[in-house]
């Protein structure tokens, strides 16, 4: 198969698949009442459906370095969609909650080979030169699959049956798998070397803690103190990992990338960037229906121009990034990320719907381009050889990074809400108006980060030049 082919068609290979998961991983939610009530269970208990893909999800990422590296990009990356698109199907059809459970697990564990394998096939075909613009269109699915999952799952529901909202991704799956058949290339690492089994356990069970924690908590399904508990027990399992990985020659994570500014700045130094972003598709639907009282129907469209503003960013980051470079970029940028966050703090009745719709343009813009920039920013000094553990740290901090933001913005607007009932309009209203001040606060602060790197950093991607060092070796 020609090159130019595989680059052509490669991105949608890897967006559609990408497209799938993220839609997935927000469309249950709104679900949720709906399935209880189809099952004949309380919607509490329902909880472990959501939190299972989670897990699960969080344990699996860590691996799917090295199974592409051991089997091949291209066999793993059709076995993560099959087993995607099948539990996608067992989801609809189960007919209890442990069936539904057991289910979800497949699933998680299907989407957590997908977005690292595919995102590293598409490392290993493109160069640097051109990854940018390669990867600006695969990660527009992870922008808008979140804002347009709840608006979905809710005409679904509302139109249709719960079990459809799974049944969803069959005709996706269908169309990936064709495309993986068709165009998706296989690459293998060098010198596969054994599983490193212990560091799976220490790292998956202290990630997937974590992840149980912000799915559960805020519920009242836990004590502060229990929570802060299993919070120490969590970083001590990651902090044994820590000591492990440094003692042995193949660690399931190679955390020696993060000497390079340029990995180290874009996935830790950009953890704090996405809590905002991570709280908006939560926040944004309750400021919506119960602040404003918009109807479900009304408040998904309004998420729709941050979608919109999303996919037509590709057209110019490529440009912006060559024309000022990653640091001006990722500074100014997440300042203004944070303005807009605060931004929703105005919304009120009497806000006209297009100044809403220009807040939605304005924050869906500077995020694809928050995003764009840091995601391909993080590959500018990566080797060939690393591009898997790469893409697989990088995978597993962004799905921490997200989750945390979204528990925490939902922390910060109970917190502000205090006892008062949600049935209060004005309560509700002024409880999220801080809530965005606060998170929009958070993200100003963490362009902190951005101040460590260098004029010249990212210019292997964004402008196609090498380093001096580089072009001696």
């Amino acid at each position: 198969m020609e090159t130019s082919t595989v680059k052509r068609y490669l991105p949608w290979v890897v967006a559609t698949a990408l497209f799938m998961e993220q839609l997935d991983t927000t469309i249950v939610n709104t679900a949720v009442p709906a399935m209880a009530q189809g099952l004949s269970v309380t919607p509490l208990s329902l909880k472990a459906v959501v939190a299972s893909y989670i897990l699960s999800l969080a344990v699996g990422i860590p691996v799917s370095g090295w199974l592409a590296d051991r089997f091949g990009t291209r066999k793993v990356f059709a076995i993560a969609v099959s087993g995607f698109t099948v539990s996608s199907m067992l989801c609809g059809l189960a007919a209890n909650v442990p069936m539904l459970v057991a289910a979800r697990l497949l699933q998680g564990a299907a989407a957590a080979m997908m977005v690292p394998v595919g995102r590293l096939t598409v490392i290993r075909t493109f160069p640097k030169s051109e990854l940018l613009r390669a990867m600006n269109f695969v990660i527009i699915p992870a922008l808008i699959g979140p804002l347009l999952g709840p608006t979905v799952g809710g005409l679904i529901v509302h139109f249709v049956s719960w079990r459809q909202i799974f049944f969803v991704n069959v005709p996706m799956g269908v169309l990936a798998l064709w495309l993986i058949w068709r165009y998706m290339p296989d690459y293998r690492g060098d010198a596969p070397h054994p599983l490193d089994v212990k560091g799976l356990l220490l790292f998956g069970s202290g990630t997937a803690l974590i992840s149980w924690l912000l799915e559960i908590f805020g519920e009242h399904e836990i004590s502060v103190e229990a929570a802060a508990g299993w919070l120490v027990v969590a970083c001590i399992l990651l902090g044994m990992y820590v000591r492990h990985a440094r003692r042995i020659a193949h660690p399931l994570l190679n955390l020696t990338l993060f000497r390079l500014r340029t990995f180290r700045v874009s996935v830790a130094g950009g953890f704090v960037t996405r809590f905002g972003v991570g709280a908006l598709p939560f926040l944004l639907p309750l400021l919506y229906q119960l602040g404003l009282g918009f109807p479900a129907w009304q408040s998904g469209m309004l998420m729709m121009p941050i979608a919109i503003a999303a996919m037509g960013m590709k057209f110019i980051s490529t440009g912006v990034l060559r024309r000022f470079g990653y640091r001006t970029v990722l500074m100014v940028n997440t300042v203004m990320i944070g303005i807009t966050i605060c931004g929703y703090a105005t919304v009120g009745q009497a806000t006209p719907i297009h100044i809403i719709i220009l807040l939605g343009l304005a924050q869906g813009f500077f995020n694809s381009l928050q995003f764009s920039a840091m995601n391909s920013m993080a590959y500018a000094d990566i080797e060939g050889r690393d591009s898997s553990q790469a893409s697989t740290i990088a995978s597993s901090l962004q799905q921490l990074s997200m989750s945390f933001g979204l528990a925490f913005g939902s922390l910060v607007a109970g917190w502000y809400l205090g006892g008062l009932p949600q049935t209060d309009h004005a309560a509700v209203t002024a409880a999220l108006h801080h809530a965005f001040l606060t998170m929009g606060g958070m993200t100003i602060l963490s362009g902190v980060s951005f101040l460590a790197l260098k004029n010249g950093d990212g210019d292997s991607v964004s402008r196609g030049t090498m380093k001096a060092a580089e072009i001696s070796a």
